[in-house]
């Protein structure tokens, strides 16, 4: 979960609904909700918005597609503005980030296409492998509580650490049972991960961040998340009642369209998966 103008965080929630107010010269709700107008779709900047953009640039025009790509830069904002109808679809997260910000926000934000995967993984400036972090090493990892615990899932997974048996989507340091390396766990904003590490040991970064800060996934991470049987594949969202939306689903069938699979292989070389 990029090309454009970076938002900051301060301005997008109020970037969001000034751009729903001034679309087409009527509510954000209305927009989002005007089959005849375009489509907005909310993403971030890479991969989703540049595979957004191949989409608008290549196929909508003949698909009969209006397609506006609104990049943004944080988690939060793209579901805010789905539900609230300042935008009419976003494409940025999974399933386990989607289910816990519908539990602690109240949205209704809905998934209608799994197009493609970013593997999460772990980076460093200062070692080359993960068995050269020394004892009491810090590990920066994203502080919101799904993308945390799949960044301890991943340590776990690769023997770094060891979490508690049973925990879930909201693991969080706490829930590790073994550490053996002592190592100490700093709690970013998953966007500022990459930008940390020159100060922490390693840092466990987002697929779309790590390319944003030219980092390749295949190749630069120490350890990177399996794509086999992975539940973090991203997806189209709206909000529940739009799914049938005559545009939304235009532009799920283009999301997972041959051209774009292609598009997927050839500009990321295995930094992003296509899921579809």
């Amino acid at each position: 979960m990029r090309n454009a103008t970076k938002l900051t965080t301060a301005v997008l929630a109020a970037g969001a609904l000034t751009f729903g107010l001034s679309a087409c010269g009527s509510s954000g709700s209305d927009s989002a909700s005007d089959a005849s107008g375009p489509l907005v779709v909310a993403a971030s900047p890479t991969p989703h918005a540049e595979i957004l953009n191949y989409v608008k640039e290549n196929l909508a025009k003949k698909a009969g597609l209006d397609l506006e790509v609104k990049e943004f830069t944080d988690y939060v904002t793209p579901n805010t503005a789905t539900e609230d109808g300042s935008v009419g679809a976003n494409y940025f997260q999974n399933q386990p980030y989607l289910d816990d910000f519908n539990k602690k926000r109240g949205t209704h934000i809905v998934p209608v296409v799994t197009v493609h995967l970013e593997p999460l993984g772990l980076y460093s400036h200062k070692v080359r492998s993960a068995d050269a972090l020394k004892g009491g090493a810090t590990i920066a990892v994203p502080n919101d509580s799904v993308n945390e615990a799949r960044a301890l899932k991943l340590l776990d997974a690769n023997g770094i650490i060891t979490l508690k048996d049973g925990v879930g989507n909201e693991a969080t340091p706490s829930d590790i049972a073994k550490n053996p390396k002592n190592l100490t766990f700093k709690e970013l904003e998953a966007a500022q991960t990459p930008r940390s590490l020159d100060d922490v040991d390693a840092a466990v970064v987002n697929g779309n961040y790590a390319i944003e800060a030219d980092l390749k996934p295949a190749s630069d991470a120490l350890v990177l998340e399996s794509a086999k049987d992975n539940p973090y594949g991203n997806f189209l969202a709206v909000k529940d009642g739009n799914e049938d939306d005559p545009r939304v689903k235009k532009l799920a069938k283009l999301l997972t369209s041959a051209e774009v699979k292609k598009f997927i292989e050839d500009k990321y070389a295995g930094s992003v998966l296509a899921s579809f």
